[in-house]
């Protein structure tokens, strides 16, 4: 099978327990790009949250693409240009920020640059949240929230024990009326119903003409769940949660042990 185009998550699967994008990891890209393959980050991180590697990748030249905020927003990565950007309004933020006072949860949300808590005391994950994505943190009211703001997500945060009870309370409506997503034991991302990683792989697939057959998907957590489904070859990093495991065509070794090369290696450059 010849494929085309590669989506790879960034947290626990590009990235190793460092945080770094390993030698043979930047190499295997390298040779992707150079075959023609398109290679693109697909992750829940905002488009700030990303630069760095995109550039680190130089996949930030003509015709690189880039899906952020767990596929509600997809860029083209040399122009900036938002291709695709399906977003919550003022009454979901509303809504959600009532469902996670009721259900018990801390919270924070996104527009397309900033992440926005209410919470006084800034939740630790918050921070972390902002440290690793390079977003401005702004601490405020609902009523001092503008009226038209385009939310690109909104998240329930916090430590996994508190989390999983949270997540219990959550009335079934909601998983009707949104996309739901757990990406880490410790934040649970709400989103436009319309928008996850694999409807945004598919769309940035059909514009470039590319079949999803031809498409390779590689995660490791749920909010990667349904690109791996999407993709005609879904991958399971060795670290992936066992649901995702169970769902994947393959399972490739860690993120601490080159598990994108050795996908690369084994599918892309046929080594």
């Amino acid at each position: 099978m010849e494929y085309k185009l590669i989506a790879l998550d960034i947290d626990g699967t590009l990235l190793n327990s460092s945080h770094q994008i390993t030698e043979n990891v930047k190499e295997a890209i390298k040779k992707s790009k150079e075959k023609g393959v398109k290679v693109v980050l697909c992750t829940g991180r905002p488009l700030k949250g990303v630069e760095d590697f995109l550039e680190e990748l130089n996949l930030k030249e003509e015709g690189d693409y880039v899906t952020t905020f767990n596929g509600a927003l997809v860029q083209d990565a040399f122009t900036g240009e938002a291709i695709s950007h399906l977003t919550l309004d003022y009454q979901d933020l509303c809504d959600l920020y009532n469902l996670s006072l009721e259900v018990g949860s801390r919270s924070h949300f996104y527009d397309t640059k900033t992440v926005y808590t209410f919470n006084k005391d800034v939740s630790d994950y918050t921070i972390l949240e902002a440290y690793l994505t390079g977003a401005h943190l702004n601490v405020t009211e609902l009523n001092k929230v503008p009226k038209d703001i385009e939310m690109s997500k909104f998240m329930m945060i916090d430590h996994p024990e508190i989390l999983d009870e949270c997540i219990k309370k959550i009335p079934e409506e909601y998983y009707e009326k949104y996309t739901i997503v757990r990406s880490t034991p410790f934040f649970l991302e709400i989103l436009n119903r319309d928008a996850n990683k694999g409807a945004g792989i598919g769309l940035l697939s059909e514009k470039l003409g590319i079949n999803q057959d031809e498409v390779i998907c590689v995660g490791d957590a749920g909010n990667d769940k349904h690109m791996i489904e999407y993709a005609g070859l879904g991958v399971a990093m060795g670290n992936a949660t066992d649901e995702i495991k169970g769902i994947a065509n393959y399972v490739t070794s860690t993120n601490d042990e080159d598990g994108v090369a050795h996908v690369i290696d084994k599918f892309i450059l046929n080594r």
